[in-house]
């Protein structure tokens, strides 16, 4: 038996870590543009960013499997955790590659970014040569990037939406 509320519960949490990933890293990397060039402040920030997220998602495993749930809940964390690492991971990055989009600079001078895409590379590479050619790497990647960006924004969303409708209030009733 799964508990849904138990992956509910992780889930909410994946999508807090994302959105604190990116949050942060953003206001660390816009914070050191004081001190330092864009491609320095990136480098900085991004291992620490990287780091705090991989030990946020690795918390809530441990804490999943040291608990009282069942064997099949505690593998459904495990295997959700395996699925999201990329997504989750990407959450710090993208905040440097928004950024530098702002700041009309290439976050492919960033060494941290660089070591990133090289080590998401070293993953996907050869899933996409046992899938098929050289050109479904190209594909992964951008695929990567997109959906990373989707699962944390569509986590963030579900997760502040519950407090927005609250802001707002009660819905008026219906007029008859």
């Amino acid at each position: 038996m799964i508990s849904l509320a138990h992956l509910k519960h992780r889930l909410g949490q994946y999508a807090a870590a994302w959105v604190a990933g990116f949050l942060l890293a953003g206001a660390a990397i816009l914070a050191g543009l004081w001190f330092a060039d864009l491609m320095t402040a990136a480098d900085w920030v991004l291992p620490v960013g990287l780091a705090a997220v991989a030990l946020a998602l690795g918390a809530g495993v441990v804490a999943s499997l040291v608990s009282g749930e069942t064997v099949g809940t505690k593998l459904a964390v495990v295997v959700l955790a395996v699925l999201l690492v990329l997504p989750l991971l990407w959450a710090p990055v993208s905040a440097a590659v928004a950024i530098a989009f702002f700041a009309d600079r290439s976050i492919e001078y960033s060494e941290a970014y660089a070591a990133f895409q090289i080590g998401v590379s070293r993953v996907l590479f050869p899933i996409g040569e046992a899938l098929g050619d050289g050109d479904l790497f190209g594909w992964m990647w951008s695929a990567f990037q997109w959906v990373s960006t989707v699962v944390g924004f569509v986590s963030a969303l579900a997760k502040v939406w519950p407090m927005v409708r609250r802001l707002l209030g009660p819905e008026p009733a219906p007029e008859v």
